[in-house]
């Protein structure tokens, strides 16, 4: 017999602003105690030195994590020239120490230029990268290094916000970037890249695929609404499953539709996209989950919601 999950049945997605000092899944793990959901995941770690938009997945949007953790993302972050660390960020050791007042913020402007567009970038030892089974940073800690493969990444913005001079001049540089790319892995190299080193002294999160900072909302005011016993206004602050699925094309199916779908069967949708997954909803607006439109042009349930 299966056991009983503990905690009640909480469904969407809440847009957590992450603050530093947590892992993902502490913070995962404090928004799931105030909720006493049954169910959650994050979609993606955020680094405990990292702060801002990491999305939270309640019971039914479990299953649609997937798509937030295949999106674009973007950052503001703070690089440091003169050290690089043996993480790539602030909580390192220095592995080198240089006088990086030499530079100026058209050297850097020029350097990353070598950074925008489709790059390889060879993910740091200190990521969630799993090898063997177990995460990078867990080996890393460990005093072991592995060889790591490089990966393909696209960085659509790459932008010097502001530059200050000095023996350990500092760079603010805003990112737009696709899944798997590492900013403390752009820092180090762009570092290497002007001969003096450099880590990530201050990163934060300002994107995550369909959501902003704006739309965030902080544990503090959580725990504030939590003390108050005003639950209504905490669920309130969930957004619904679909929200994550933004860019797949909608397309909405008859009650008599929807039953058969239900049931697992495809189902023939007028005007519906020729190929691809669809978000699938019946006409009263109720969403289904997830299909994928089939050689003949019928719907195929992928991933359905459970509506208790």
């Amino acid at each position: 017999m299966a056991r009983r999950r503990r905690g009640r049945p909480v469904n969407g997605i809440l847009v957590l602003d992450k603050p530093t000092g947590l892992s993902s899944n502490q913070a995962l793990q404090s928004a799931k105690r105030l909720y006493f959901a049954a169910k959650a995941g994050h979609t993606g770690s955020l680094d405990p030195l990292a702060s801002g938009v990491l999305p939270l997945c309640f019971g039914e949007a479990t299953k649609f994590s997937q798509y937030l953790l295949d999106a674009d993302k973007a950052y503001q972050s703070t690089f440091r020239f003169g050290i690089a660390t043996t993480t790539g960020d602030a909580e390192g050791e220095p592995l080198q120490v240089d006088d990086a007042g030499h530079l100026a913020a058209d050297d850097v402007e020029r350097a990353l230029q070598a950074f925008r567009g489709e790059i390889e970038q060879v993910p740091s030892m200190y990521s969630a990268i799993k090898h063997g089974g177990q995460p990078l940073y867990k080996l890393a800690r460990q005093g072991q290094e592995v060889a790591r493969e490089p990966r393909r990444v696209v960085i659509q913005r790459l932008e010097l916000r502001e530059f200050r001079a000095g023996e350990r001049a500092e760079a603010d540089i805003y990112l737009e970037c696709s899944k798997g790319t590492y900013v403390r892995s752009v820092a180090e190299d762009l570092g290497r890249a002007l001969g003096c080193g450099a880590h990530v002294s201050a990163l934060r999160r300002t994107r995550a695929g369909p959501f902003g900072i704006e739309d965030s909302v902080s544990l503090a005011t959580l725990e504030a609404l939590k003390g108050a016993e005003q639950l209504a206004e905490m669920d309130a602050l969930l957004r619904p499953a679909d929200a994550a699925l933004g860019g797949l094309p909608l397309v909405r199916l008859s009650e008599s539709g929807g039953f058969y779908m239900r049931q697992g069967q495809p189902v023939q949708v007028p005007n519906a996209p020729c190929n691809g997954m669809v978000r699938v909803a019946l006409e009263s607006g109720e969403f289904l989950g997830v299909g994928e439109i089939l050689d003949d042009g019928r719907v195929a349930p992928r991933r359905l919601v459970v509506n208790r």
